[in-house]
């Protein structure tokens, strides 16, 4: 370790370099994974409570209401229909709108549609669910979170495909920014080198001080951008708390384990920083083993 300190002070401007351009690649990692987890968590989230809004006429016959309701239920893809009249419609819209006297003046409960909010056992039965209630009489409108699942996997392609060729790209800047850092240290101690190859050394004992001190870097880069993503965490997760309330736990499908990632919990930090930590090793190996490679000749 004391060698380590020692190169790190030789060189203190092309080590700064190389760890701040490690401490962001690693930082902007993190957070593209946990923003990706946190947008597959919600869409797990919505799969599992699949559900269709059919809102009816206004002066549609309850009886006719009642109908659709009995012949979906008999159908054996429903795991349940909540019935909401004028009434308890306009209840709802005068809670949404209690703020503004305006809009609650406007409206009544005669003018507001009855509807049926309906959950289906799975994902798989909502089009055809939707599409047997556009065809029955006094429907004005169908909604079914069908439209959410597809913006949210649109999202999550999107924000997959873009965070694989930011995240190639931060790793290829860090390993060059790094092979150069290392290589011009090794260029300094070329003389160094020299003499120990005349003595005997072999390339692994040479390429041994700078694989440390990459290592190092790596670590450090690697607990520094965790250590301020968790505390990022912990300050705002009264606000988090607050932006999530209904949502009781958010889960992520892992290669056949399930990670909670919501509430935040220190099994998901775990694996945020051994993430963390596993990458800014391996781009801290790769480097120096670039950089060894070329002036040792191996």
């Amino acid at each position: 370790m004391k060698e380590v300190f020692t190169s790190l002070r030789r060189t203190p401007y092309q080590s700064m370099a190389g760890f701040f351009v490690l401490f962001f690649t690693l930082f902007l990692s993190l957070v593209l994974f946990i923003s990706l987890s946190f947008v597959n968590g919600f869409l797990s989230y919505i799969e599992t409570r699949p559900q269709v809004t059919v809102y009816f006429q206004p002066k549609t016959p309850e009886n006719n209401i009642f109908k659709v309701r009995d012949e979906l239920s008999n159908s054996g893809k429903i795991l349940s229909i909540k019935y909401i009249n004028q009434k308890q419609a306009f209840e709802i819209y005068k809670s949404l709108n209690k703020d503004n006297p305006l809009l609650l003046e406007m409206v009544s409960a005669d003018i507001l549609p009855p509807s049926l909010e309906i959950y289906a056992l799975k994902p798989v039965y909502l089009p055809e669910i939707a599409e047997y209630l556009k065809k029955q009489g006094n429907v004005d409108e169908v909604q079914y979170q069908k439209d959410i699942v597809d913006r949210l996997l649109s999202l999550t392609n999107v924000l997959r495909k873009g965070s694989l060729i930011f995240f190639s790209y931060l790793i290829l800047m860090s390993i060059i920014v790094l092979t150069t850092t290392t290589s011009f240290k090794i260029a300094l101690k070329k003389d160094e080198i020299e003499l120990l190859r005349l003595l005997g050394a072999s390339n692994s004992f040479i390429r041994k001080p700078f694989l440390n001190e990459s290592l190092f870097m790596g670590i450090s880069a690697s607990v520094l951008s965790f250590l301020i993503l968790i505390t990022f965490f912990l300050y705002f997760n009264p606000f988090l708390k607050g932006y999530l309330v209904g949502v009781p736990s958010l889960s992520l499908d892992l290669y056949m384990t399930k990670l909670n990632i919501w509430p935040l919990n220190i099994v998901f930090f775990a694996i945020m920083f051994s993430l963390s930590l596993l990458f800014g090793c391996i781009i801290a190996v790769v480097s120096s083993f670039l950089a060894t490679r070329k002036y040792l000749k191996v």
